[in-house]
């Protein structure tokens, strides 16, 4: 009941950031008959392309919720994420009764489950794929260690398997379970390492194939990486010892970090930070040595393993504050672990009560924190300006919550805001994007035409530089420019959603077949007319272009078929009829 209280207020929260393209603009969850397409074709994960990552059970989830929703009501999505929260918890409280005593392994339990951390994850709808594969994790552990005959079965390994196809950091299950093994069932011997490896091989090459198959499955077009590896390493320590602190003292939270690498040099937050990596190397090794804490020994050593995936691969983002999830299970036994141990060597009865109504009031901080953060993410207005409040040199933030005010119809406010995260991104391909959208709102034409022009100099092969700049052409009547820039985007992604508001009319059309021909492009002139005689078969001029271009490419019987067929439309077209006889005439000429 506790943790329903601390959630009361998250239900009715938006959808946020990239929810818009996983979820609200994605055709694909719409179905559930495309469940089995999200296990054979990563491109129905997003509709950006370098967004498609193999995530199956993840759109499978999300379709169902759609269905049982009916439609994109965020309530029913936030309904599903907090089963799945609810049911980690009582698998963390299950593997934790393992390892702790039953009230030490409900406070660990407590603990992380109102941590404003948490928060982060439940909030965030698409970042469910963070809950299932934590939940993978501790799901295939607690069998392992509750049910000997699993092993044998490698029956623990199918939620690890699961929780893989929801996000591959799944796979740091293999190095937990061979932490595990050596603290607690070689009981950290020296040299038990052989009988470690031979137990946990089978689950380091399952987890091993996982990760290949996962990245085999990932679109080609995915963009896994961010910034340069030794920049991004180096800027680690810094974003370790952020999270550290944040188990304590939850105060920096942010939905958007910007992502900018936090440091390119070591300054004072990366040696604290390699200081604690060093501090935290050593307390688990002595923790180690004994029975009684050996928990938080391996509390620790699940922090670090949690948070490698992100640490060692340069990612887009050098820190983001939903990382923290699955690495926080480990904190949290580590921390709960010392706390029991801790109020155990308390002598005195009085002392003990003291130190366990401190712990209550520290979940009651915790669980207000968190049900604050609740209210951050309540809107994307509430959201991003609690980003750039937080970090007022967020270009991308500034940029988001310029787009919350444009929402609202307030462009003046969202120009002014695109205008300050400018200054912070200069090179930002989407702000520019957004400045001429803003721009186009506010009649200042040629300021927009210029940021889309940049917008396009930024990101070439990103659609949605084209699909805005169609769109803004097409108000401004300038039909032929709009077409090439709608090809364009079409070319580059058909499944962006915006294109599908983009509504080519035939003269358009026409217009952009017969600039074709003007500029000598005689198949493209076909091309284009062909394509106004699909969205409307009885345009005769459009048959007269294709008649003219086939006769400027000295194909006279195509050209006299498509001159018949524009007479057959309008029996008193001239242009057609003159199209029909000058092919006629050049055909029955004697070849030279």
């Amino acid at each position: 009941m506790g943790v329903l209280a601390v959630y009361s207020n998250h239900f009715a929260n938006e959808f946020h950031f990239d929810d818009a393209h996983t979820i609200q603009s994605n055709p694909s969850i719409r179905d559930l008959h495309n469940t089995a397409r999200f296990f054979t074709d990563a491109r129905t994960f997003s509709t950006l392309p370098d967004h498609q990552e193999y995530r199956p059970l993840v759109s499978s989830s999300l379709a169902l919720d759609y269905h049982l929703a009916g439609g994109l009501h965020p309530f029913w999505f936030h309904v599903s994420t907090f089963v799945w929260y609810l049911a980690l918890l009582a698998s963390m409280y299950l593997l934790f009764r393992r390892l702790l005593d039953t009230g030490a392994a409900l406070l660990a339990t407590m603990l992380f489950a109102v941590h404003p951390v948490s928060a982060e994850t439940v909030n965030y709808i698409i970042q469910r794929a963070d809950l299932y594969s934590t939940l993978g994790v501790v799901a295939g552990l607690w069998l392992w260690v509750r049910y000997p005959q699993a092993r044998r079965l490698g029956l623990y390994l199918l939620p690890v398997a699961a929780g893989t196809l929801a996000k591959p950091q799944s796979i740091v299950f293999a190095p937990i379970l061979a932490v595990y093994v050596f603290l607690f069932e070689e009981e950290a011997r020296p040299g038990a390492w052989r009988s470690v490896l031979r137990k946990c091989a089978p689950a380091a090459v399952a987890c091993a194939a996982l990760f290949a198959f996962t990245r085999a499955m990932t679109s080609p077009t995915a963009s896994l990486s961010g910034s340069s590896l030794p920049a991004y390493l180096v800027s680690q320590p810094a974003a370790i010892l952020h999270y550290f602190t944040q188990f304590f003292a939850p105060l920096e939270l942010c939905a958007d970090s910007g992502g900018q690498p936090l440091a390119v040099s070591l300054d004072s937050s990366a040696i604290f930070g390699l200081c604690l990596l060093l501090a935290l190397a050593v307390s688990a090794w002595r923790t180690a040595l004994h029975p009684a804490t050996r928990p938080i020994s391996f509390g620790i050593a699940w922090f670090l393993l949690a948070l490698a995936p992100t640490s060692l691969v340069p990612l887009a983002e050098a820190r983001n504050d939903h990382r923290m999830f699955l690495p926080f299970v480990g904190l949290t036994l580590a921390v709960s672990c010392t706390g029991a141990l801790f109020i155990r060597t308390l002598q005195q009865p009085h002392l003990r009560r003291i130190a366990m109504v401190a712990c209550a009031g520290a979940l009651c901080v915790y669980g207000y924190g968190a049900h604050r953060r609740n209210e951050v993410w309540r809107t994307e207005e509430s959201l991003w300006r609690d980003v750039v409040q937080k970090n007022p040199s967020n270009g991308r933030g500034l940029m988001n919550y310029g787009l919350s005010r444009m929402a609202k119809g307030d462009i003046a406010a969202a120009y002014d805001s695109f205008q300050r995260a400018r200054f912070f991104v200069p090179n930002y391909s989407l702000l520019e994007i957004n400045l001429g959208v803003a721009c186009g709102g506010l009649r200042r034409d040629a300021e927009a035409e210029e940021h889309f022009h940049r917008a396009l100099a930024l990101a070439p092969n990103d659609s949605q530089s084209y699909t805005f700049y169609a769109r803004w052409l097409q108000a401004r009547g300038r039909n032929i420019d709009a077409m090439e820039a709608f090809d364009r985007a079409t070319a580059l992604n058909p499944a962006d959603p915006l294109l599908a508001n983009y509504r080519p009319t035939p003269a358009g059309i026409l217009d952009l077949s017969l600039s074709y021909y003007r500029q000598g492009r005689f198949q493209a002139c076909i091309d284009a007319a062909q394509r106004a005689l699909r969205l409307r078969p009885d345009v005769a001029e459009a048959y007269n272009n294709i008649a003219a271009a086939y006769q400027a490419m000295g194909q006279w019987q195509p050209a006299i078929a498509a001159a018949n067929q524009a007479l057959r439309l309008r029996p008193d077209f001239q242009l057609a009829r003159n199209n029909l006889a000058w092919s006629q005439s050049q055909l029955r000429q004697p070849a030279r």
